[in-house]
């Protein structure tokens, strides 16, 4: 006994340098401790639970705007008039209003904040935009800046941030009217890159244009960010506030175009044919009615028309305005039924995109609307619009998307058809995540691309059940989590400051919440809490600590441990088997002893009655997560047993855990249908030698 006494008295002290006894402690590093420190501190406003509080509040911007495309200088010019609702309980000194197209300004900052270097060859195109002549000078061309009488508005321009200098604060409850005109050269981003500009066409002279970010927006005030300022550097994307819109654009009257709104002159810029084509397509559910045809556009830009027309649109509840036209658009629509509300699923594209848009666009609108509605809201909006930008934007009611037929016949592979429909998913499904659920992509980019690409995964196999996926299943993600630890963030990263985007932004988070759905909460409790979620923070700014809270707060499962390992990490998951003991028994009056069998393998020497295993799993990974173990039977028979994550609580390196079973065991799996993004397979097999069974049957697993 004092032997003992004293070898545990050594562990609770050590002797220092003087020969003094200190106690030695440490913080609590259970992954299972509480999620307490790491988020904010609930109030009025945004509650425990995860909902908005009963104190919540929200800014509300108003645009009036009139836009005018200078087709023949590829230059946009516009005027606007902001209402700003201080609807906070703060009086604010100034405003804050983005200039996102200063990032294409001719002595912007963005160029110089990327690392560059020499390579021995690249392409005369790659070597022209990385070397110009002349820097292309994109960046807005501020005019005026005035009060609501026409007098001069005093301003501050920070690269593309612009403060709105008030003479006296705007009190809590008030709302101020200014005017802001202004003037960009629109940029090609075919050549130069870009999430908005125009597509050039040498054959007739023609430009496709697809146009954002094209007025000077009010940041987000909020009781999180205060104003979120944060420059755009060109990757992290929009906070923005919800409000009306008014809009009228002006280009060339043979133009067709689209864009967020309710269009109120359809009589005035739409033929008689089309307007007729457009009521058919008001009732049809089951195709797609061509608005204008391809052989219509084909005729349309042969030539260019030197008077112009303009576009009305009204748009309420949005947090943002974007638009798309050419004298090259194709136009097809269908009637989608959203719980017995008539949605519009429209395409516009240009020739060179079709067949492959004719076929697949707009229902794939279709089913992203049908898909995310059933999964989170009632789409709200009347329409949803897939524009042929030939890139990947996202904007209220409208998006910008790759794809064209890449046969030599005018026709197009799979790969072409399902990166297109892909695409056109994710962005389309972008109406809410963040259109609707309006989370600050500035700092939070997995807010929206992660839950959103989690959505697409969903809308895809209702699309296509044998839709290729890319992103999303576990085993996917696990190249990334097992890569250089020096050039990975956690998902709890500002955008701009992580080093694989796509897998930071978008394939971890999607992972992340597919593992929670099928794996660890189950489809039903899952998909309540994350409609939850979604239904809470309609048209609000929700925050990471609201959607951790809501999950957690709607199913019932405490995941603390979930969103700290996964989303505040960088840690893997690793689960292997590390020994396997054999017991048979023998019983003796009323007492049952067990009597280990050492012979080699998972048989016993002898037949028993009973057979019992105990097991120790190991755990080299940092991620705590079930034990998903299948048990192969002699008879050829399969069993399944899941260990809940919290079985690592009391040892985070191993557990052992005795199974017992009426029929012998001929080998043991862990994780046999890779659910759990395990990095390292070497170890998930025993006996050994059944690795081999494991790694062909890996190759197999679909996705």
């Amino acid at each position: 006994m004092k032997k003992i006494g004293l070898l545990l008295f050594s562990f609770a002290f050590a002797a220092n340098s003087y020969g003094q006894i200190t106690k030695q402690g440490h913080t609590n590093q259970n992954k299972f401790k509480q999620l307490k420190q790491e988020l904010p501190t609930p109030n009025l406003e945004r509650t425990a639970s995860g909902k908005p509080g009963k104190e919540y509040t929200q800014q509300k911007v108003d645009y009036v705007m009139d836009i005018t495309l200078d087709d023949a200088n590829t230059k946009i010019t516009g005027s606007e008039t902001i209402t700003y609702h201080n609807n906070s309980k703060d009086d604010l000194e100034y405003l804050w209003v983005q200039l996102d197209q200063n990032m294409r300004a001719a002595d912007s900052k963005t160029p110089d904040i990327s690392p560059s270097s020499i390579r021995t060859k690249m392409s005369k195109g790659r070597y022209n935009r990385a070397f110009p002549e002349e820097r292309f000078d994109g960046g807005f061309n501020i005019m005026s800046v005035t009060n609501k009488d026409g007098s001069p508005l005093l301003h501050t321009i920070n690269q593309t941030m612009m403060r709105i200098n008030l003479v006296e604060p705007l009190a809590s409850g008030d709302t101020f009217e200014f005017n802001i005109s202004w003037w960009y050269n629109i940029n090609n981003h075919r050549t130069d890159g870009g999430r908005s500009g125009y597509e050039h066409f040498d054959e007739n002279d023609n430009n496709n244009y697809v146009i954002a970010q094209f007025y000077p927006r009010m940041c987000v005030y909020d009781n999180v960010e205060g104003w979120q300022n944060d420059q755009f550097w060109g990757r992290s994307e929009f906070a923005l506030e919800f409000g009306d819109f008014t809009v009228n654009i002006t280009v060339p009257e043979d133009h067709m175009l689209g864009a967020t709104g309710v269009l109120q002159n359809e009589s005035e810029v739409l033929t008689k044919k089309e307007q007729k084509r457009l009521e058919t397509a008001r009732k049809t559910f089951d195709d797609v009615v061509v608005i204008r045809t391809q052989k219509e556009a084909e005729k349309i830009e042969k030539s260019k028309a030197s008077s112009t027309k303009t576009w009305k649109f009204v748009a309420e509840n949005v947090r943002d305005y974007a638009f798309a036209t050419s004298r090259k658009f194709i136009w097809d629509a269908m009637a989608v039924d959203i719980n017995g509300k008539t949605v519009m699923a429209y395409s516009l594209y240009s020739k060179e995109a079709n067949p492959l848009y004719g076929d697949h666009s707009t229902k794939a609108v279709a089913q992203t609307l049908e898909t995310y509605s059933k999964y989170t809201f009632d789409y709200p909006y009347h329409k949803a619009i897939s524009v042929d930008g030939q890139m990947g934007m996202e904007y209220p009611q409208i998006c910008f998307n790759p794809g064209r037929p890449d046969l030599p016949d005018g026709g197009y592979s799979d790969r072409v058809k399902y990166r297109m429909v892909k695409v056109t998913i994710h962005e389309v499904g972008h109406n809410f995540f963040p259109m609707i659920v309006n989370s600050d992509e500035r700092q939070w980019t997995w807010m929206d691309e992660g839950l959103n690409s989690y959505m697409e995964m969903l809308a895809e196999l209702d699309y296509d059940p044998n839709f290729p996926i890319t992103r999303g299943y576990p085993k996917n993600i696990v190249r990334y989590m097992s890569g250089d630890q020096s050039r990975i963030a956690p998902i709890m990263s500002k955008g701009d400051n992580v080093y694989s985007f796509g897998s930071n932004a978008y394939g971890k988070p999607a992972t992340a919440l597919w593992i929670l759905r099928e794996t660890i909460m189950g489809k039903e409790l899952f998909d309540h809490a994350f409609r939850t979620y979604s239904q809470r923070w309609m048209f609000k700014h929700p925050s990471p600590a609201d959607f951790f809270r809501t999950m957690e707060d709607a199913s019932g499962i405490d995941l603390d441990w979930f969103w700290r390992g996964w989303f505040y990490t960088t840690d893997v998951t690793d689960i292997g088997i590390k020994s396997v003991k054999k017991y048979a028994t023998k019983e003796s009056g009323d007492t049952v002893e067990f009597v280990e069998d050492t012979t080699e393998g998972l048989g016993f020497s002898k037949n028993e009655n009973k057979y019992h295993y105990e097991i120790t799993y190991e755990k080299p990974g940092g991620l705590v997560m079930p034990i998903i173990v299948e048990f192969t039977y002699k008879d050829g028979t399969k069993e399944k047993k899941t260990y809940p994550a919290q079985i690592w609580r009391y040892d985070d390196k191993e557990v052992t855990k005795v199974f017992s079973s009426s029929k012998q065991i001929e080998s043991i799996m862990i994780d046999p249908d890779l659910e759990t993004a395990d990095v390292d397979t070497s170890n998930n097999a025993f006996p050994k030698e059944t690795a081999n069974k494991f790694d062909k049957f890996k190759s197999k697993i679909k996705g």
